[in-house]
């Protein structure tokens, strides 16, 4: 249908924080028609995602759908699709579903995914990472039926029901502290009371960290502060811990130079990420996490019109000195790379060079836990309540539409008052053994014929 539109065609693959920057930026190019294609319908914050996992913030709150962002862009259509091939020679793409779609312009914004130091067939299936909604559904599934399996074993042995309250976190970077130090807060504040017989209180939420501190990124003191206020929280923080197996029992451990057995349920993985396997498509050189090295202005070799931006590449911040440092993998970092790829496309467009890529460093946060995070703003650094404000504010600030902060600031203040976490909800197919249940049938209960209503 776009063949007679004689507009230049920006092919954007992902709607993450890159590819919708880039598609943003350039809103009011009449001569530029951009087609956005994601394979979900949804932008996610992916910031907050642990919070949906977690319980508490509901889907809607840091999800918002594609279309309705970009209804009034009359110059971008959006196509809810898989892209499983790019050929640069042809400037074609190919989808799941067999269709090709051409381009003049590539911006190839599809993000990362989980990695497991190639143990991914055996380790996936035991520990799910956390990137999409789909992870976060799973892991509150996950979560809180491994509670409601120690209410069900509570007169079994000690030894069958404590791997259900051991809750595993592999990787101390942002996303395993964030994780672990929720999972704390669950058992001992949210879930007290509310079963009668165990106490949730007394599960124990370990936090695995193959390096020697947590939060690695950040300055030493700032580390050493996130670990005692995960401690405070009751979260067993395990550094020079190496995870060398994990199954569906438990996991395996090497630690000053023994090995050791953590009986678990429940791991969660946040130790490590791999680009999205589409960049391999473009054949072009990556690093060792399969990240695209670009040029300056984070077009590929070779070809200035593909440009890659996001955690898929591995771009170089070029400072004003003339020297270079590596571009962290952060929200900020993507959305710069967005709006910079749009310029140099229209000054592609008019004849003129591109820019080079500079990074502008915001700073770096981190939550722990209720009035418990860290923050890292250059000169300054804090930790404590003061931080854990000033994280909610920036990520209020930077949630996708008003409805989304209203409700976003609602749900916290309700929860830090009274401990509550509310989107604690299980669907039916999370059971074990739902699977089987014929449509209609529900094992739980039994009502009589004639007795429905």
């Amino acid at each position: 249908m776009d063949s007679h539109d004689s507009r230049h065609h920006v092919l954007i693959i992902g709607c993450g924080f890159g590819g919708l920057e880039a598609a943003r930026a350039l809103a009011d190019e009449d001569g530029i028609r951009i087609t956005l294609v994601d394979r979900s319908n949804h932008h996610l914050f992916q910031p907050l995602l642990y919070q949906v996992a977690t319980g508490g913030l509901s889907a809607p709150s840091i999800a918002a759908p594609i279309r309705h962002m970009l209804r009034r862009q009359r110059n971008a259509t959006v196509l809810m699709a898989e892209v499983v091939g790019i050929d640069k020679a042809a400037r074609r793409v190919s989808l799941a579903d067999g269709q090709q779609l051409g381009y003049d312009t590539l911006v190839v914004a599809s993000g990362a995914t989980h990695s497991y130091f190639g143990r991914d067939a055996d380790w996936a299936p035991h520990a799910p990472g956390l990137k999409t909604l789909d992870d976060a559904f799973k892991l509150r599934a996950k979560v809180l039926l491994a509670f409601e399996q120690a209410e069900l074993l509570a007169d079994a042995a000690a030894a069958a029901r404590e791997p259900w309250l051991n809750f595993v976190v592999i990787g101390a970077g942002p996303t395993g502290v964030e994780m672990a130090g929720t999972m704390a807060e669950i058992a001992r504040h949210t879930l007290k009371d509310e079963f009668r017989r165990i106490d949730p209180t007394r599960a124990q939420v370990l936090l695995l960290e193959g390096s020697d501190r947590v939060l690695q990124a950040f300055k030493p003191d700032l580390s050493a502060r996130a670990a005692q206020q995960l401690t405070a929280l009751g979260v067993q923080v395990r550094c020079g811990a190496k995870v060398v197996g994990i199954d569906a029992e438990g996991v395996d451990v090497e630690e000053r130079g023994q090995r050791l057995r953590i009986p678990a349920r429940t791991v969660v993985w946040a130790a490590g990420v791999a680009a999205s396997p589409l960049g391999r498509c473009l054949d072009v050189p990556v690093d060792r996490a399969g990240r695209v090295i670009v040029e300056p202005g984070l077009s590929i070799p070779g070809h200035p019109e593909v440009y890659v931006v996001g955690d898929l590449a591995a771009a170089q911040s070029h400072e004003r000195d003339g020297t270079t440092k590596p571009v962290p993998g952060v929200s900020p970092g993507a959305k710069q790379m967005g709006r910079l790829a749009a310029a140099n496309i229209v000054a592609r467009l008019h004849g003129k060079p591109p820019e080079a890529f500079r990074y502008v460093d915001y700073g770096a946060l981190a939550t722990i836990g209720r009035s418990a995070a860290v923050a890292d703003l250059g000169k300054l650094q804090f930790s404590g309540l003061p931080a854990w404000l000033f994280w909610l504010f920036v990520h209020i600030y930077f949630l996708i539409g008003f409805r989304n902060r209203f409700v976003v600031m609602l749900d916290w203040a309700s929860s830090y008052f009274s401990f509550q976490r509310h989107a604690r909800v299980i669907a039916e197919q999370a059971l074990p053994g739902a699977a089987d249940q014929p449509i209609g049938v529900h094992s739980s209960t039994s009502v009589p014929s004639g007795q429905r209503t």
